[in-house]
């Protein structure tokens, strides 16, 4: 059979040790790589129907994938304004202004990306948001997509009018008085402004989504780990994939809440391995905590305000009884763990369940915890013993987080456990496998950029300013380790990606130069030339 592509004049670029392949060509077919060797040897498995490439030199890698990511949902979540890039409230006050003066009658402004340094130390209040906010139904995502602030009209509607108890670490943030301040944390919470806000209709979530991937597929990615499977996330990726119009492979982990029945997790079991030729269910999220920037981590000790001295789940026993039930079934966990108890309770859990053999004698179960914002050395040393994958965010602590400890996150936790963040480079050298994502839309998702934040850590806007942590930077070979091999090793993938292999998945990201070799602050903007996935181009820069 003729090959469908064939890539020539290529430098091919091995993620295991950062070696060129001594080949200047390949060939894929049923969307599997076919052939490696010269120009000459692949021009001859080409048809009439092949797409033969002249590359001219540029750099083949194996398809970056993004280590955690919520395209659908999230493509959903910032159809409002983004306040991503605003650094002060004036700017804030002003761009929600602006959108509520352009609104219909009746009509909702909705926000996202609030960063909550902009409120400098004072409370984070609906009401700081100017009367813009008060006066029409309105509601704007914090950064960390745990918290959102609604003003007076859309707590009305909701009928928030005090505190509540929740089955999970979610809170109505009140004033002294017991009156609503707007400060909505953890979902249980935000879901109930959702409730009564508009939301967009089928079509327009799926031509938004099929937007994003299409940007995703543009800025270099082949494939991401989806965690979450909200709303009609999976209807969403069926019909694009139907449609041939899905240009990502995406592993779907769907959400297991506290407060669920026997009932609940059955389905999330039967559930697993559903899905298409590129998207499938492979796993289940959970949550151990919330965000150290709202007090809703769970930390071994208060953080600087008294808070943040809870778990997620109430009974942190009946999370490690689920996730053992989940690990006899064979299904693999990854729990959003930010504070150090949630990540010791997290890695003690994962350490019981492992005393189970794996199901019918089969491979072991490949746990993850995801983002580990903040750990001391012994729990840094659990991870490559128990096997479970450290799954990181760099640009979390790029854009968010600073040098001198002066940010909201770094206040928070004071001088001892802001001097220990994002510790990639330990967990790296501990031998746990890291992997990295964006989990936009958090953080932005282009996979250069976050390996280039793994690699300077610097905030984007000002590459000038000091890095946080440089010892906790990764080499230019291990950023792109954490978007290539690491992510098929941590879903038992690497037999067929995360290399550039005779057999291996044809999905490759072509690249105008060297990764390994260009600076780390040049490494955002390196022009990305080509996009394959299974074999189909996806983006093709213009000058190619």
């Amino acid at each position: 059979m003729p090959a469908d592509l064939v890539l020539l004049s290529a430098r091919l670029l091995d993620p295991a040790d950062g070696r060129t392949l001594p080949h200047t060509a390949l060939a894929a077919e049923g969307g599997r790589i076919t052939a490696l060797g010269d120009d000459r040897e692949a021009r001859a498995l080409a048809g009439p129907r092949t797409a033969v490439l002249d590359l001219k030199g540029a750099v083949v890698t194996p398809g970056l994938v993004d280590g955690h990511m919520h395209p659908i949902g999230g493509a959903e979540r910032t159809m409002g304004v983004d306040l991503s890039g605003h650094r002060d409230l004036p700017a804030v006050r002003e761009a929600l202004a602006r959108a509520a003066r352009d609104l219909p009658p009746g009509g909702w402004l909705r926000g996202w990306g609030l960063d909550p340094n902009v409120f400098g130390g004072e409370p984070v209040t609906a009401a700081a948001l100017g009367p813009a906010f008060q006066d029409v139904p309105a509601a704007v995502d914090l950064f960390d997509a745990h918290s959102m602030l609604a003003g007076r009209r859309a707590l009305e509607l909701a009928g928030i009018d005090g505190p509540r108890r929740f089955d999970q670490g979610a809170e109505i943030v009140v004033d002294d008085e017991g009156r609503p301040t707007g400060l909505l944390l953890e979902d249980a919470a935000c879901e109930l402004v959702e409730a009564v806000a508009p939301r967009p209709t089928a079509a327009e979530r799926r031509e938004r989504a099929a937007a994003v991937l299409r940007g995703m597929a543009a800025a270099g990615l082949t494939g991401g780990h989806v965690m979450d499977a909200l709303g009609d996330t999976l209807a969403v990726l069926a019909d694009l994939e139907a449609q041939d119009a899905l240009p990502l492979r995406l592993r779907v982990a769907p959400w297991c809440q506290p407060g669920g029945d026997a009932g609940d997790l059955a389905r999330l079991i039967a559930e697993q391995g559903t899905g298409g030729r590129l998207w499938r269910v492979a796993g289940v999220k959970l949550f151990m905590d919330g965000t150290i920037d709202n007090g809703t981590a769970w930390l071994e000790r208060p953080d600087c305000h008294g808070e943040s001295t809870h778990a997620f789940w109430p009974d942190p026993d009946a999370y490690t009884r689920v996730i053992g039930e989940l690990q006899r079934a064979g299904v693999p966990t990854a729990t959003h763990a930010i504070g150090d108890a949630a990540v010791r309770h997290v890695l003690d859990s994962v350490e019981k369940a492992a005393a189970h053999p794996s199901p019918q004698g089969g491979a072991a179960v490949r746990h993850r915890v995801e983002h580990i914002e903040t750990v001391p050395d012994d729990t840094v040393r659990r991870f490559a013993a128990l096997g479970v994958t450290a799954s990181m965010q760099p640009t979390h602590c790029c854009e968010y987080t600073r040098a001198d400890h002066t940010d909201n996150w770094s206040r928070r936790l004071g001088q001892e456990r802001a001097s220990r963040a994002f510790r990639c480079r330990d967990l790296w050298d501990a031998g746990a496998t890291v992997v990295l994502g964006s989990d936009w839309p958090i953080a932005p998702f282009p996979p250069l950029a976050v390996m280039a934040g793994a690699r300077h850590r610097r905030p984007s806007r000002d590459l000038s300013e000091p890095p946080h942590g440089p010892g906790q930077a990764l080499t230019p070979l291990q950023a792109l380790r954490g978007c290539t091999l690491n992510p098929a090793l941590a879903a038992g993938e690497e037999a067929v990606a995360g290399r550039i292999a005779v057999g291996h998945r044809a999905d490759l990201t072509v690249l105008a130069d060297d990764p390994l070799s260009v600076a780390d602050t040049d490494l955002a903007a390196l022009p990305v030339v080509l996009t394959v996935l299974d074999g189909r181009i996806t983006h093709r820069d213009a000058a190619l």
